[in-house]
């Protein structure tokens, strides 16, 4: 790694944040300790895309509210969670929850970092999607409204005809706006286009009809 991956650990006992940031220290990662969930959330939003090792029990906010919290700010790191013996439990609802991984108090080395690497491949991929994501959406930013109502119409699958008829256009106005969108997305092919929305979060909703995903 040419840079430091950082680890954010969040444990309220002192002697396991020290253990635990030599242990990530030593074997090249950068780590910031936080003695509870509530200092953690402070500083959440402003932190770089790393792996959060998170204590499942601690007295200010127990790991679970924080691991909503996180989500609820649009906060996507990874987090592994770190339990004690019969947290078992505690553990599968926060990978229900999104969690990454868990794992269990006293933990080996090897484990630990397995556990860290797995966090951090997630984190590269979800750099990278949320790249196309966004250079998805710019390219799509310069489409006129109807082109865009056209290109809906497209995820949804429908035949220009439909489309034509649900905008109240005729087909060959459909085509054309059709050809124009291609040509200002730069592809050659419905599916190079489609494949832009999709990165862009252009997709159908529970309704039928289509959401477009916040930026």
């Amino acid at each position: 790694m040419s840079e430091a991956f950082p680890i954010y650990v969040v444990d309220d006992d002192e002697a396991i944040r020290r253990s635990l940031s030599f242990m990530l220290r030593t074997s090249g990662f950068a780590v910031k300790l936080f003695e509870g969930g509530l200092p953690f959330l402070k500083e959440a939003a402003d932190l770089e895309p790393g792996c959060v090792l998170l204590d499942v029990r601690m007295p200010d906010m127990d790991g679970l509210a924080v691991q909503r919290e996180l989500r609820a700010r649009g906060v996507m790191l990874p987090v592994v969670i770190m339990t004690g013996h019969g947290d078992i439990d505690m553990a599968v609802t926060a990978m229900k929850a999104g969690a990454s991984d868990f794992i269990e108090k006293p933990f080996e080395k090897a484990a630990l970092l397995g556990c860290v690497e797995a966090a951090r491949r997630v984190a590269v991929a979800d750099r990278g999607a949320n790249a196309r994501a966004d250079d998805a959406r710019a390219r799509l930013n310069i489409l006129t409204d109807r082109e865009r109502e056209v290109l809906d119409g497209l995820v949804e699958g429908l035949p220009n005809k439909t489309i034509a008829y649900d905008l109240g256009i005729s087909p060959r106005t459909v085509e054309i706006h059709r050809a124009n969108l291609m040509q200002k997305l730069e592809v050659k092919s419905l599916a190079e286009a489609l494949r832009i929305a999709f990165h862009a979060g252009v997709e159908k909703d529970e309704g039928g009809g289509l959401c477009h995903a916040e930026s």
